[in-house]
């Protein structure tokens, strides 16, 4: 399996990540949420290999526009499942499927262990 990097194509933080990759000269193939949405199979294979609390971006826009009793409603893997299915924007970006597990976010020091 080759890299599957999932994400928005306009995110500066999925930019880093893919110039990194190209860069590196590492192969992947996209996805991008706008028009492939995550699955809740996708969902549940990831949160297998990382917690859902890891896959959930607490930072980002899409977050903060949810109220406040939105987000304490994200509370276990079932509700927080809910929130991504209907906010694809909101999962960690970029969420890299590679052969040594997933990788969230764009961190130069881990894709160089993880990835090279």
């Amino acid at each position: 399996m080759g890299l599957r990097v999932y994400g928005i194509k306009n995110c500066n933080t999925v930019k880093k990540a893919l110039t990194w990759l190209e860069e590196n000269n590492l192969p992947y193939t996209f996805h991008d949420y706008k028009k492939e949405p995550a699955t809740l199979q996708q969902l549940k294979a990831w949160e297998k290999k990382v917690p859902w609390e890891s896959l959930v971006n607490k930072k980002g826009t899409t977050w903060r526009k949810l109220s406040p009793a939105e987000q304490a409603e994200v509370i276990d893997t079932e509700s927080a499942n809910k929130v991504l299915l209907s906010n694809n924007s909101m999962i960690k970006r970029p969420l890299i499927e590679s052969t040594k597990g997933i990788i969230l976010g764009f961190d130069e020091n881990e894709y160089q262990a993880k990835l090279k």
